[in-house]
């Protein structure tokens, strides 16, 4: 999925959706996705092609059977200790759209932090969640004060135009893999897509 594209038709977004590209191009009506990325994150989606199917695919992702990594670029913080794993309590923020972080409250979110290269200003990190809340990476890492560059949400909403692309989050998911429900073999989904310093 690219960026700025919405995963289902919500809200204004109808057409311009890759729900709606994708039955469009492959002609199956069936199609659903099974789980979901932000507008603003680009990566690998998976989508069911059969509704009897679908229920199992989505219990992996329910019971956290799924593997996931994402990729980010965001700035370089030599003083930060990596890797880490970052375990905090997110709910609802303010404005709505957005998530905080609850302090002194039982975590709820956990993500695996990595450094994979840096250029001393930027660097280009590994994101391995376990769970799966709202906006959890871009605060995880807005918290650990390394917001995702081009963040429109953190640390601070910046109401940007809905047709201006100029300036993508640098957030990938990147790899997911889970063994299959069905034929319960191994499967492995890697974006083609690169995030650069």
């Amino acid at each position: 999925k690219p960026h700025f594209l919405t995963i289902s038709p919500t809200g204004q977004y109808v057409q311009e959706t890759l729900l709606v590209r994708l039955k469009k191009q492959t002609g199956n009506e069936f199609l659903t996705p099974i789980h979901r990325l932000d507008r603003e994150t680009a990566g690998v989606v998976l989508f069911c092609k059969r509704v009897e199917s679908r229920g199992a695919y989505q219990q992996l992702f329910a019971e956290r059977q799924v593997n996931k990594t994402y990729h980010a670029i965001a700035p370089y913080k030599k003083e930060l200790k990596l890797p880490q794993t970052l375990c905090l309590h997110l709910d609802k923020g303010t404005p709505f759209y957005t998530m905080q972080v609850v302090a002194n409250a039982k975590a709820n979110s956990q993500t695996y932090i990595e450094l994979i290269e840096h250029n001393q200003t930027w660097a280009k990190y590994r994101l391995t969640p376990t769970t799966g809340k709202q906006h959890q990476l871009r605060v995880h890492l807005n918290y650990l004060e390394i917001p995702i560059k081009n963040d429109p949400f953190y640390p601070t909403v910046q109401h940007k135009s809905e047709d201006d692309f100029s300036e993508p989050l640098q957030l990938l998911a990147k790899h997911i893999l889970f063994i299959d429900p069905l034929t319960k073999e191994e499967m492995s989904f890697n974006s083609m897509f690169e995030l650069t310093l």
